[in-house]
């Protein structure tokens, strides 16, 4: 079993800065790729940012030059560290890793922390 814990979320003025943290524990579990999705009220969740283990990136259009997604392969720790912060980012954040345990290629996803980012 995979326990994700998020933290750093919460309330932040556009133009400010928040950073997202996700720790990965769990036994016999190799990550692959550790990821930040987020969903917005009423809309559809979507990738935000995705980190592969050897540390390949990919953003969504959006958030190009303000987040930068890092990972800590020693601690299983996923990093979101989001800058010029905009209303419209608000939503609630969810962490989502992926790797193999027993041979299985599994997934799973964070409770998810909400960012707020007033005008």
């Amino acid at each position: 079993q995979v326990q994700l814990v998020e933290s750093g979320g919460g309330l932040v003025q556009a133009g400010g800065s928040l950073r997202l943290s996700c720790a990965a524990s769990g036994s016999t579990f190799v990550i692959n790729t550790m990821a930040w999705h987020r969903q917005a009220p009423g809309k559809q969740r979507e990738l935000v940012a995705q980190i592969s283990s050897g540390g390949s990136t990919n953003y969504a259009d959006s958030v190009k030059g303000r987040f930068t997604i890092s990972r800590d392969n020693n601690k299983n720790i996923a990093y979101l560290q989001m800058n010029s912060l905009k209303p419209e980012d608000t939503a609630v954040y969810y962490c989502n890793v992926a790797g193999w345990s027993g041979g299985w290629y599994k997934d799973y996803w964070g409770q998810g922390t909400q960012v707020t980012v007033s005008s």
